[in-house]
């Protein structure tokens, strides 16, 4: 005990001098300072998005609610709100469907998605029938005015939300759902909000509508009056600068500010580089066993394109490598006559040579140069029913016409099925023009520029790394970046877009917003 006492009495001594003169710590944990944004020098306060079906925030082959919601302009607004930005208003659909009817006839079909029930992943309907009816009118004014199939000029056309004009192809069924009036324009609307700010992205359908269609439409260069423009037809770019000049002279007509894109090469999207020049597979048990008898058959017709000077149009079938489409080149000379009159001449009767010559006047196999538009896969090596029909009426039996009426393999698939070289120098040339176009009136208007066709570019060759170690990418179905149509992008490349716009703006006008986190989105819905 006597050596015990000491050291007990030593260590009493210490707590009470550790509690008499020591402060007391307090372990509650301290919160960060939350972080506050600036705006720069522009004012986000009422931002109005103007724009085709990339502004409005159509996925999978339609407009949703959740695609709507995840549209890029949204995903902005909510930046926006961080430094004063106001609502941003969106024209809803009525349901997660898609489809829409007009009068209670369906007139849009729903979204697509993943089936597998033909063992392999399929882009599918969701089945069921949408419950918004075009005829409904909505109560704006709407921040984002994003009309899906609209083309530059139908921005500043009366009566393209005219309720009235839809059936008969005049007006827009979406725009007819939250046009102010029938006879209101896109652009009227938009600027008698009286934005503070704005963004500006149209033209893509401008080109769009003529790839997508495989060039099966004009190309309307030298035609100034767009009322004359097929929906598959290429804008005249005169046409275009004049309209986009008057877009924009409109939104800063009050002093707003805004952001401008440029157009991406829509021909380096999914929808175009899916689908290969050559997917007839010699294991295919309804193909295989067919190649010996085809490549017999179309030996006659080989020899005569050797002797008409063009053995390049040859058309044969590999039995041990993929072959390509038998497509129809409208660029080509056609050489029917030719054909019909050299088989007559080596003995084939006149009926069989002229159904030839019918077909394979301008027939060739596709050469990878050639682009496929993504619908095609639901057609090729099926029966073409209209051909089998036309070609009855030749005068051919029902079994022949059979044989000779399968799409890209003895049917020359159609033009709207293909992309050509010459087709893609039409889409080319405009494009070019279009951007030129737009990066001069960015430059006249003072105005943030946002360098899309790079964007894409980048998106196509490479890919976004994100913070997790994933890449975007714009692999068909499976990169996360485009949606099941191979056009829209999808939730978490709408993200990438609008992160790609908030640079610009902050780069312009000297806000520091955070953009978003792509990985807060998903790279594709699964049902």
């Amino acid at each position: 005990m006597k050596k015990i006492l000491p050291i007990l009495a030593i260590f009493s001594l210490l707590l009470v001098s550790c509690s008499d003169d020591d402060p007391v710590i307090d372990h509650t944990p301290i919160e960060p300072d939350p972080i506050t944004y600036t705006s720069g020098t522009a004012n986000f306060s009422n931002f109005v998005s103007v724009g085709n079906s990339l502004t409005a925030g159509l996925s999978d082959a339609a407009l949703f609610i959740d695609g709507q919601t995840a549209s890029f302009p949204n995903m902005m607004a909510s930046n926006f709100a961080l430094v004063g930005g106001g609502a941003f208003n969106i024209p809803f659909m009525a349901d997660n469907l898609g489809g829409a009817t007009l009068g209670g006839v369906p007139i849009l079909g729903n979204r697509l998605f993943l089936s597998f029930a033909s063992g392999s992943p399929t882009p599918t309907p969701v089945s069921g029938t949408g419950s918004t009816e075009i005829s409904n009118i909505l109560s704006g004014p709407f921040n984002n005015m994003g009309v899906p199939q609209a083309k530059s000029y139908h921005l500043a056309a009366p009566g393209y939300g005219n309720v009235a004009g839809v059936a008969l192809g005049l007006a827009n069924p979406f725009f007819a759902r939250f046009a102010s009036s029938p006879i209101a324009t896109v652009i009227g609307d938009a600027v008698t909000q009286n934005p503070t700010f704005f963004s500006l992205w149209i033209g893509q359908q401008d080109i769009l509508g003529y790839a997508a269609a495989g060039g099966d439409g004009e190309d309307q260069t030298g035609n100034f009056d767009p009322t004359t423009y097929g929906s598959t037809d290429i804008t005249d770019p005169n046409v275009f600068a004049g309209v986009y000049d008057g877009l924009l002279q409109a939104l800063t007509a009050n002093g707003a500010d805004g952001v401008v894109a440029n157009i991406p090469d829509v021909t380096t999207i999914p929808y175009f580089t899916t689908v290969p020049h050559n997917p007839l597979d010699p294991t295919n048990p309804d193909f295989g066993p067919q190649i010996p008898t085809l490549n017999a058959t179309f030996a006659q017709l080989n020899g005569v394109f050797a002797f008409l000077g063009v053995p390049e149009r040859a058309i044969e079938f590999s039995s041990t490598a993929a072959s390509a489409l038998v497509i129809r080149d409208d660029s080509l000379t056609d050489l029917s006559t030719q054909i019909t009159q050299t088989l007559i001449g080596g003995g084939l009767d006149a009926p069989t040579a002229g159904v030839l010559g019918f077909l394979y006047g301008q027939a060739r196999q596709a050469t990878a140069d050639d682009l496929i538009v993504f619908p095609s896969q639901t057609v090729i090596a099926e029966l073409n029913e209209d051909a089998f029909a036309t070609l009855q009426n030749l005068g051919l039996p029902p079994a022949n016409a059979g044989q000779l009426a399968i799409n890209g393999i003895t049917y020359p698939m159609e033009d709207k099925w293909v992309l050509t070289p010459p087709e893609q120098q039409a889409v080319a040339t405009a494009h070019a023009a279009y951007n030129q176009t737009i990066e001069a009136l960015v430059a006249q208007y003072g105005l943030a520029f946002v360098d899309a066709n790079t964007f894409t570019a980048t998106f196509v060759e490479s890919g976004f790394p994100l913070a997790d170690g994933s890449t975007v990418t714009a692999t068909y179905g499976t990169g996360g970046g485009f949606s099941l149509d191979g056009i829209h992008p999808s939730p978490r490349g709408s993200a990438l877009l609008a992160n790609l716009f908030i640079e610009s703006i902050n780069a312009k006008y000297g806000s520091d917003l955070p953009g978003v986190n792509p990985l807060d989105y998903t790279g594709l819905y699964i049902n």
